[in-house]
């Protein structure tokens, strides 16, 4: 269908440079230009391929040419664009270069990450492009900069890509206060968001700077994907997460494409998936590995292979989710479930990039549960149906990193600074209250750490304004800035062996290094212990200072594949409901594999289905045991959580409980005494064990208690500034981090209960870790629509949850031989 007529005309040399091409500026291009000319803000909502990135930006290039002719404007920065990828930053610069260069557009683009050269930033605080493409954490540096007003003054727009991607989480606080800030410093400041398809875009438009509500610019339309489940001759197994079962049929799908993006969710999946088809690689595919722990060069290169169409595939995890422009991709294989339809469409626009073309997906679940949440995701993505979660509310240990980062800028005043905060969409409802004690924590440490000196970071003059402490209080901020806290990492290098060294000698210094893996997993390497990395088999030699020293080798047995902490994502409450939903529906079940249907309809034969608003709960005697299996469908933290408290009720009901184990579909418990017999006998009640009340005094002695709980604590004490991870030219271990926040964590506890990183580790554990306000959503639904069945043997459904007890988390060849015999022993038992 061709465009409406322009609503804007195009100037030169853009309208020659469009035509040379055969092209047809988009309405919503034209439209961006039109509200750029009235000063106006929008937030631009578009599917993949609309050209959003280049209609975000055509306002810029056009106010730009034309101040290149005239000399006598003021140069400096002209255009901020904000990423929530390095990456992505990187790749637009690039894209932008192209039409920049042919038109010869007066325009310098630079990029500002934290791979940015310490002298190259600082060159562009003195001589600033006209163009700065960076990430939030980076924005926070710049405003904490001595130079922050003079440097942004002239600021004329803001370019915030992906925002869907920032707004749901604290690197969406940290971005919205910064750019209130902008606000103020530039104030006839415009901003264009850009965004895919989301629930509530009116939600979303909030976010951009400015007194006046943004407009916002939805593009309907775009081919609808082509998506599907990849089919494999061996079932998908009941329990695991490798798509061991599917790796031929991926091989296959990869040599018959000309460019795939192989998605999984963790980088233990990435790295496993990578070495598989290595294996498999009879052809010399090129194949590529690309994730956020690798080195900064090797990901460069594999994106500049991309780009130059050497690659055959590249397996990946979320560092390649966003609006990246790769052209040749023209499949997308998402191995595992997707967890959200909004990510799955994400990921899914990766391929062919255009929008009147259908970008071609197939689906891997992992194991037979992953096919039903995969088939719900299909039906959400035909139907067009978004799961973006609600607006957050600002976090206080976010809010208490900006105040320190003002402070190292410039010196501030309370009411003016509470004013602006204000204008940040998450902390619209700041109370004034809650400023002020977040201004007394960046200052004191809060009543009860206000005696030590090195809590007081910032001090208040006799002229009223609120000033950094000293230097090194400055220096430690720009150190620490950011609201990522992952595990402390170690550079992984691999040396080689020198002439006249013995073999036990071969670690010493030197060599390549290949990237990162989180602390806790090094500690546990004993030398001679083998490894997959960055897609090669390495062995273990020793930890050196912040590096772990390892040599190449032959592949071992069965290497161990490094575990991340970060990179889990929780399955989305609109998924779960439509999974819910199936499995309640027999009907529906001819849609789905011929072995997932069959083992469905031997749970229903022999148990019962869980509704779609109960729960079900099985009990039932084996190995001397009496275990309890419930399907909640609300994710694996919920279920952890809930899990911790059922063990506490059975504690308390005598029935003497053992553990649990939980996934994201469900959870078991088991104990030594008799759960049916305790039901008979009215000593436990399966309503009363699901209560709502669960959520009150068991829940606070838990949590008084739960290292989960200290972990959320010691994230915010990151953020916040109170425990600092990087020293100048040193970094503490995990080790000294977890001992000095648990250290603060009993103090406060003690004397200061409300303290204000408390109540902040108390919010986060509400969504995060624990997912408290999930697993409250769930007690409400389920009550008094619990099903209890009693069992005579383990049910098909409840294997899948049954496997997960006594599982490693690290994968290999091994490990899958090891579950597929107990899958088989486990499907027998329950046949009967």
């Amino acid at each position: 269908m061709p465009d409406a007529p322009p609503i804007f005309p195009l100037p030169e040399p853009f309208a020659g440079w469009f035509a040379a091409r055969g092209w047809t500026p988009r309405v919503h291009q034209l439209e961006l230009l039109a509200k750029a000319e009235a000063g106006r803000s929008a937030l631009l909502v578009a599917p993949t391929g609309a050209g959003k990135t280049l209609a975000g930006f055509l306002p810029s290039l056009v106010e730009l040419t034309a101040r290149g002719r005239h000399p006598d404007l003021s140069r400096g920065i002209h255009t901020l664009y904000i990423s929530p990828l390095k990456a992505l930053a990187v790749d637009i610069a690039r894209n932008l270069e192209t039409p920049a260069r042919e038109m010869e557009l007066p325009v310098r683009v630079e990029t500002r990450t934290g791979d940015t050269p310490a002298h190259k930033r600082a060159r562009q605080i003195e001589r600033p492009p006209d163009i700065l493409l960076t990430t939030p954490e980076q924005l926070a540096l710049l405003l904490a900069h001595r130079e922050a007003e003079a440097f942004f003054g002239g600021l004329k727009r803001v370019v915030l890509d992906e925002l869907h991607a920032l707004v749901t989480s604290k690197r969406g606080d940290l971005l919205s206060l910064g750019l209130a800030r902008l606000g103020r410093l530039a104030p006839g400041l415009a901003a264009v968001g850009l965004s895919a398809t989301v629930r509530q875009p009116e939600v979303l438009a909030r976010y951009l700077p400015g007194r006046e509500p943004a407009d916002i610019v939805v593009v309907k339309g775009g081919a609808p994907p082509d998506i599907g489940i990849l089919e494999t001759k061996v079932a998908p197994p009941l329990a695991g997460h490798t798509a061991a079962h599917a790796m031929r049929e991926i091989y296959a799908a990869i040599r018959d494409h000309k460019l795939s993006l192989v998605f999984v969710n963790t980088r233990m999946q990435a790295e496993f998936l990578f070495q598989e088809l290595w294996h498999m690689n009879d052809d010399n595919l090129a194949i590529a590995l690309h994730h956020g722990s690798l080195d900064v060069g090797q990901r460069r290169r594999v994106e500049e292979a991309m780009a130059a169409g050497q690659l055959k595939a590249v397996v990946c995890t979320s560092t390649l989710d966003l609006g990246i422009d790769w052209g040749d991709v023209d499949l997308v294989i998402n191995v595992g479930a997707p967890k959200g339809a909004s990510r799955l469409m994400q990921r899914i626009g990766r391929a062919n990039h255009r929008l009147d073309e259908p970008s071609q997906a197939v689906l891997v679940p992992s194991n037979r549960f992953e096919v039903l949440e995969c088939r719900a995701a299909l039906d959400a993505v035909a139907e067009a149906a978004q799961d973006t979660p609600d607006a957050r509310v600002g976090a206080l240990d976010v809010l208490a990193q900006h105040i320190l980062g003002m402070a190292c800028g410039a010196p501030f005043a309370s009411d003016a600074l509470y004013d602006e905060v204000r204008q940040a969409a998450p902390y619209a409802g700041l109370s004034r209250a809650d400023f002020d004690a977040t201004v007394d924590f960046v200052a004191t440490g809060g009543y009860a750490l206000r005696s030590y000196e090195r809590f007081a970071k910032i001090r208040q003059g006799r002229d009223g304004l609120w000033r950094v402490a000293n230097p090194r209080v400055a220096q430690q901020y720009r150190l620490n800035v950011g609201t990522i806290v992952e595990a402390a990492m170690l550079k992984v290098r691999v040396s080689k062996p020198r002439r006249g060294v013995q073999p036990t000698q071969a670690w010493m210094r030197g060599g390549r290094v290949l990237g990162e893996v989180e602390e806790y997993f090094a500690e546990g390497l004993s030398p001679g212990d083998t490894f997959v990395f960055a897609g090669e088999v390495l062995r273990f030699e020793a930890i050196v200072e912040n590096e772990v020293i390892t040599q190449r080798t032959a592949p071992g047995t069965d290497p161990k594949i490094p575990s991340y902490e970060g990179g889990k994502f929780p399955l989305s409450t609109f998924l779960a409901d439509r999974v819910r939903a199936m499995l309640a529906t027999p009907d529906d079940w001819h849609r789905l594999p011929a072995p997932v249907a069959n083992w469905l309809e031997g749970q229903r034969r022999l148990s019962r289905l869980p509704g779609r608003e109960g729960l079900l709960v099985e009990t039932f005697p084996r190995a001397g045991r009496h275990f309890l299996v419930c399907y909640p469908f609300e994710g694996r933290l919920a279920h952890q959580t809930l899990g911790m408290l059922l063990t506490r009720r059975l504690e308390r009901a005598r029935l003497n409980p053992l553990g649990f184990v939980a996934n994201d579909y469900g959870l078991a418990a088991w104990c030594l005494s008799d759960l049916d017999a305790a039901i008979a006998t009215d000593r436990l009640s399966i309503n009363g064990l699901f209560g709502q009340d669960m959520l009150g005094d068991d829940l606070e002695e838990w949590l008084a208690e739960s290292a989960l709980m200290k972990r959320s604590f010691r994230q915010c004490a990151i953020i916040a500034g109170l425990i600092e991870r990087r020293f100048p030219a040193q970094e503490k271990s995990q080790r000294q981090v977890t001992m000095s926040t648990d250290l603060v964590y009993d103090v406060l506890r003690r004397h200061e209960p409300q303290h204000l990183l408390l109540r902040a580790a108390r919010a986060d554990a509400a969504t995060g870790l624990l997912d408290l306000a999930r697993l409250a959503g769930m007690l409400g639904r389920i009550e008094g629509r619990i099903t209890h069945q009693p069992l005579e043997r383990l049910s098909p459904l409840s294997i899948a949850v049954m496997l997960e007890i006594g599982r490693e988390l690290v994968y290999g060849e091994a490990s899958e031989a090891i579950l597929a015999d107990a899958e088989a022993s486990l499907v027998e038992e329950a046949m009967g």
